[in-house]
């Protein structure tokens, strides 16, 4: 009863935030399955009823993909079905103002069916099946996301003028945690620290990566649903912000075959409302009995939900050896190297960083995988009978190489009968079919690989 209270006056005081502000509008954004936040402004009438009822929302955002080509091969969303208006409720909870537009109010929105019943292919709804699963086994899973980034001087019209070839970085070289760099991009740089916080997007650390232009920010832990919609507001908020220092910032997994890939590393932790429920000082490594049943699992069927965490054509050119990417499910103590990051040792911060994931994810279903992989372990009680490993893959000779490409893992995917357990048939049918989608867009497609290689000689 206090959290329903709870919750009910912070929705009152988002609603009376609103009526205070000076602007006549407000901002209202849901995910598409692809992570990419679609939205729009509506007047502040339109808001308030809104808030009563809900509001009408393309259901073409579940059917087309990121440059709005419609798919030809879902069932659920599509030509056949006319796109009509799916529903959309707004989540007071998610109530933020944009610093940089003018502090207009702004809210985030999850769709709902005529019925009031969770989407099934929203994937805010799919995280929060996954969370409210996890609650009734009494666990609140905590988690926080690093990104690694690449930074260009360029804009939409100097990017679409070079045919989207060879962009150029906001600086040169190999320089991984240079105060120098930063300092060279300095306005850009306070900009994100300050505008993001302001955004309710609380950034702990923010870093150059090693590569030309790149960098690396941690965000803040906090409960599962409040990191994916912090990650998902991370990478609208910094293309936004960069855009007025003529900076475009790109998520991709791996821009360029010179370079390191770029990263999502995902924290995870599991709390009872009171304490991390990791942390046990007399357990090996200081691992409690459910974190390693957690870590059971993600090692057991995390690469069963993997078109989920490498979602495109391209997070799979990440996957090299040697390049920082891990490419075996293994494990180790504090170890880089491993796809499963023990980091143990005090009662609050004893953690699992799971390292595979790249940048291009969508927040909301690598979240929802990963912890639906580590609580599939918890269920069942799975032991960790796996060694960690040493070194650079020290110790995982006989472990199997992780698939490298999106084909391969959707077909895993499709047939995971956990998947399916924790996302329902519908989800699961609806994003394989878009991840085919994306495969026979890469089929078709020429590249300048191609031409380079072949145009001339062959």
């Amino acid at each position: 009863m206090a959290t329903r209270k709870s919750a009910a006056a912070a929705d009152r005081r988002a609603l009376d935030a609103v009526a205070r502000a000076q602007s006549a509008k407000v901002k209202v954004a849901v995910s598409d399955i692809d992570g990419v936040l679609r939205g729009k402004y509506l007047h502040k009438d339109k808001f308030n009823s809104a808030v009563e009822g809900g509001f009408g929302f393309c259901d073409v955002v579940f059917g087309w993909d990121m440059n709005d080509a419609c798919y030809d091969n879902t069932k659920l969303t599509g030509w056949h079905h006319g796109f009509p208006d799916a529903q959309v409720r707004l989540d007071l909870a998610t109530f933020r103002q944009v610093p940089w537009d003018g502090n207009v109010p702004f809210f985030l929105g999850e769709f709902v069916r005529a019925d009031g019943s969770p989407h099934p292919l929203c994937p805010r709804q799919t995280l929060r099946r996954v969370l409210k699963r996890a609650e009734k086994l009494g666990f609140a899973p905590m988690c926080g996301l690093e990104f690694e980034w690449f930074n260009f001087r360029e804009t939409p019209q100097s990017w679409a003028a070079k045919k989207g070839v060879d962009p150029t970085p906001i600086t040169p070289g190999m320089f991984g945690y240079s105060l120098l760099r930063a300092n060279e991009n300095r306005d850009y740089f306070n900009a994100l620290l300050d505008e993001l916080l302001a955004f309710r997007v609380p950034i702990e650390g923010l870093h150059t990566e090693t590569g030309p232009g790149v960098y690396e920010a941690a965000i803040q832990f906090s409960e599962a649903l409040e990191a994916a919609d912090r990650g998902a507001l991370f990478k609208a908020g910094t293309k936004e912000i960069g855009a007025r220092f003529g900076i475009m910032p790109s998520f991709m997994a791996k821009w360029s075959a010179q370079y390191p890939g770029c990263s999502g590393h995902l924290h995870q932790s599991l709390s009872d409302g009171r304490k991390n429920l990791f942390y046990d000082p007399k357990g090996r490594h200081g691992m409690s009995r459910f974190f390693e049943s957690y870590l059971a699992g993600q090692l057991a069927v995390a690469l069963e939900f993997a078109p989920m965490f490498w979602p495109t054509i391209n997070s799979y050119k990440r996957l090299v050896d040697g390049f920082w990417a891990p490419v075996k499910p293994t494990w180790g103590i504090d170890n880089r190297t491993a796809s499963f990051r023990v980091i143990a040792g005090a009662p609050k911060s004893t953690r699992l960083e799971t390292r595979c994931p790249g940048a291009d994810i969508n927040s909301y279903l690598a979240i929802a995988a990963l912890v639906a992989a580590g609580m599939h372990g918890v269920e069942k009680g799975l032991k960790l009978t796996a060694a960690p490993i040493t070194g650079t893959n020290v110790g995982a000779e006989n472990i199997p190489r992780a698939p490298r490409s999106l084909a391969a893992t959707t077909e895993i995917f499709k047939r995971s009968e956990v998947a399916r357990d924790w996302l329902g048939d519908d989800f699961v049918e609806h994003f394989a079919a878009t991840r085919e989608w994306e495969w026979r867009q890469w089929q078709d497609g020429v590249t300048d690989w191609e031409l380079k290689r072949y145009f001339e000689i062959i």
